[in-house]
């Protein structure tokens, strides 16, 4: 994925004896050797123990450049989680609006600003037709660790407080949905044109009876994939192959754009395991019913 700064993390080494922690350190060196990450520090953590968080944490401030931020454009968070902070027994005037959590990808979100959520409610109309209803809100508080903003730009994670409907937030919903300003989101696809690039060979599978590992087979027509989008995960059809370029029929609605990089997994012995990654060409959008705000 041509990814320019890389740190292994070879975590729970305190569920494992040291010889074995040894044998998996040097197992991790020999199979970078002669990709991109030859050379690349593997560190053993435990996160639970919090050995070694530190030495990551100083890997990431001085070897790590500080990315470019866009604070110009129109605002847009993936949503990695959503919740109620109300408790049992709260009065009405004491109840708060839905909050999401997540990272600001671009722009600068602010207290009382006007904002939209897609794909919003997905929902079927009697034909089974996909239909989806964009989800308009207004930010009433907005949270880093417990500090409270009247603005968040983008760099860690950011709790938006809003006036949101309590159900439509619960139990982390909204994960997977993308968060800005009204009017600004990426269109809502239900099908992608993908160009794909394979890997050589599975993660972690291995031939039986040898330590050979098993090799990707290429992409067939009609089989079901997996799709990592943003923080979405979703189904995918293939339904037209060319060259390393696929048509994929999604079983969910996604808030997407072209250029944008996603994980390909494949069912393989009970368990998705990803073989390989895609940029989107283009796609086939949902139409959605306008602002009624």
């Amino acid at each position: 994925m041509r990814l320019q700064h890389i740190i292994i993390l070879q975590n729970n080494v305190d569920l494992i004896q040291e010889n074995v922690a040894m044998n998996q350190y040097e197992a991790i060196q020999c199979f970078i050797q002669g990709t991109v990450a030859d050379g690349a520090p593997v560190v053993p953590i435990s996160t639970q123990l919090k050995r070694n968080i530190d030495v990551v944490c100083e890997y990431i401030v001085k070897k790590i450049p500080i990315p470019e931020r866009n604070f110009i454009s129109p605002p847009k968070m993936i949503v990695i989680r959503s919740f109620d902070v109300n408790k049992l027994g709260f009065e009405v005037d004491e109840i708060r609006g839905g909050v999401a959590g997540g990272n600001i990808l671009q722009g600068v979100l602010k207290v009382n600003q006007l904002i939209e959520v897609r794909p919003g409610i997905v929902d079927r109309d009697e034909s089974g037709n996909i239909k989806c209803t964009p989800i308009y809100s207004r930010i009433v508080s907005l949270y880093a660790e417990q500090n409270e903003l009247q603005f968040a730009v983008p760099g860690g994670l950011i709790g938006v407080g809003t006036t949101m409907d309590l159900t439509l937030t619960r139990a982390d919903r909204l994960v997977g949905q993308v968060l800005g300003e009204v009017g600004s989101l990426p269109e809502i696809f239900v099908e992608l044109e993908v160009n794909f690039f394979l890997l050589r060979r599975l993660l972690g599978v291995w031939r039986k009876g040898s330590r050979r590992q098993v090799k990707v087979s290429k992409l067939v027509k009609a089989e079901i994939l997996m799709l990592n989008i943003g923080s979405i995960s979703t189904g995918a059809r293939v339904i037209a192959l060319k060259n390393d370029l696929a048509k994929l029929q999604l079983t969910s609605p996604v808030c997407t754009s072209k250029g944008e990089k996603i994980a390909l997994s494949r069912r393989i012995e009970k368990h998705w395991r990803l073989i390989g990654w895609g940029q989107i060409q283009a796609e086939t959008t949902l139409e959605v019913p306008p602002c009624p705000l």
